[in-house]
Formats: C-alpha cells, structure tokens, sequence
C-alpha cells in the first residue's frame, strides 16, 4: 500500500455559502469514486479557495459527507492577478495500491481548464 496525493479543482459560480458546499461535495465525491477510494483510505485533506471565495469553509461539505475524523485544512490561493476566478482546490493524502500513473486527478466544471494535461 501506498501514500499518493491526488489532486482536484473545480469553479464555483458565484461566492455562495451553498454553492461553495455543493461544488466541494461534488469535487470530493469524484475524487472518491474515480480512484475507487473508501473512507478509511483518505489520510488528509487540504483544500484552498482562491481569495474571491469567503462565504464558507470548504472543509465543511468534507464533514458533512462524514469526514470528520479525516484531517481536514483550509487554505487560500495565492492572489496571482491573471488566475481564473473563484476556484476551489484540494490535494487529499490517501492509501491505495495504484500506481502514481493510475491515479485521475479531478478538475470539474471550468477549472479543467488548469491541468488539461492530468484532467480525467
């Protein structure tokens, strides 16, 4: 068994408490179910949000899918003036027998448009 990282980013429509919760939902459930990954196999989780998002913690929607055991962070994206708007990021820590190269990376909604070249 491994230690890998996976990586995922989607946009949010607007700074909306529950849009924020949604798109995070989202984005964690398709980390899970790509990489055919249980609850125990998750280590840590950090998520980051780019400055234009306040409304709420992303860690919340991580909790409200039952992570509350899970190490979960917050963090903001550094403010680079040409970054796409209103995008929220995480890098999940977990245990798996898949290769690096097997691993699928998640970017939904416009935030495919970051890594075109690891987005599944």
């Amino acid at each position: 068994m491994a230690v890998r990282a996976i990586r995922g980013a989607t946009q949010v429509d607007a700074d909306e408490r529950d849009l924020v919760l949604d798109a995070t939902r989202e984005l964690v459930t398709a980390v899970m179910e790509r990489n055919q990954l249980e609850h125990d196999d998750v280590i840590s989780i950090l998520f980051t949000a780019t400055p234009d998002l306040v409304s709420e913690f992303p860690a919340l929607a991580a909790r409200e899918l039952g992570f509350g055991d899970v190490p979960l962070m917050c963090a903001t994206e550094i403010g680079v003036p040409h970054a796409l708007p209103r995008v929220l990021r995480l890098m999940a820590h977990v245990e798996t027998d898949r290769p690096r190269d097997e691993v699928q990376h998640v970017y939904l909604r416009g935030a495919v448009a970051l890594r075109r070249d690891i987005a599944q």
